[in-house]
């Protein structure tokens, strides 16, 4: 009899700000992962006395890391009753997914995220700071660039799992990168954005480093880090209007995202370092300091897309794609 491990990867109830878990069960070659479980009173999903909870797998890749025929396993975390969870944001978006569908909503979102090699970004001197913001966007040199090893790993490792991802990029902040996940629906993108969020810190974890989500992981004049979420519908991808209201439905809406687009984002969205305050909301073409922005290609073709770029790093994309795709849809 064959075997194979599957590494269970679940969202557990951390706040303000939920973290990955995961636990591997050895299953029987040729069979599907079944039903788990796991002690939720060790990942404040549960009290002791009542600590049981259920992990439904929901998408099923290859293991990259174990390689052979090991999987990973994304899961949803239920109740014993086998209702969502209270933390499952997931089952809240696969309804609104389903009641919009005949919308074709694309998501593409762009993550970043920082390098650290203990209290400091990784390749940041002991003392003291790097040189400004300028030459790290896109850079290429030793002198400019930290972690590319990790980031080539991941990237290797993300397509050996069949994720969506299209592409990596250094950022303006030195130890800071991004990778891109979509162009897809919403439901597959905010499933593969969390698998390669939990590649991304398990391939660190074999350079003796890891990554944060922190909004700003270094204060002062240092770009903070978002989850740019590019978005568009069959309307929007047809012709330009729908696109300039999506646009001006994100604002109607802004007092009702904000709260939802990452703990800590009045650090980040401060007006500064390519941001539009939080406090305010704005849209314009090719406009970086703006909350929503239409790029100038599509104000050019008359017909695409729109990046909202309010969202923080550390987002959950469910609740994000959840939001707009409501938002959105339920205006045009």
């Amino acid at each position: 009899m064959g075997l194979y491990k599957a590494e269970y990867i679940w969202i557990d109830g951390a706040e303000p700000t939920p973290k990955l878990r995961s636990k591997t069960k050895i299953v029987e070659t040729g069979k599907e992962p079944p039903i788990w479980g796991f002690d939720g009173s060790s990942t404040n999903q549960a009290v002791g006395h009542a600590s049981d909870c259920v992990l439904k797998p929901v998408r099923v890749v290859p293991d990259p890391v174990r390689g052979g025929d090991n999987k990973l396993v994304m899961c949803e975390v239920l109740l014993t009753d086998m209702t969502p969870h209270p933390t499952n944001t997931r089952a809240a978006l696969v309804e609104v997914a389903k009641k919009f569908e005949k919308y074709e909503m694309w998501f593409g979102i762009e993550q970043e995220y920082t390098f650290m090699d203990g209290v400091k970004p990784l390749g940041w001197p002991s003392n003291g700071f790097p040189a400004p913001q300028f030459g790290y966007y896109c850079g290429v040199g030793a002198d400019e660039v930290f972690g590319r090893d990790i980031v080539e790993d991941h990237l290797e490792a993300c397509l050996e799992a069949g994720l969506m991802i299209a592409g990596i990029n250094a950022e303006v902040m030195p130890a800071q990168w991004e990778f891109q996940i979509g162009p897809c629906g919403p439901v597959q993108c905010s499933d593969d954005l969390w698998l390669a969020r939990w590649l991304l810190y398990r391939i660190a974890e074999e350079h003796g480093a890891s990554a944060t989500l922190s909004p700003k992981p270094v204060k002062g004049d240092w770009n903070g880090a978002g989850a740019h979420t590019n978005f568009s519908t069959k309307q929007m991808r047809e012709s330009y209007d729908p696109c300039v209201a999506a646009a001006k439905a994100l604002g109607e809406q802004h007092a009702l995202h904000i709260p939802h687009y990452g703990h800590g984002i009045e650090e980040r969205l401060t007006g500064k370092h390519e941001t539009c305050s939080y406090k305010e909301f704005k849209y314009g073409v090719s406009d970086r300091g703006a909350s929503v922005r239409i790029p100038w290609q599509v104000a050019q073709d008359k017909k695409g897309y729109i990046e909202d770029r309010r969202p923080c790093a550390n987002i959950d994309p469910y609740t994000v794609t959840r939001l707009i795709t409501n938002t959105v849809c339920s205006k045009l």
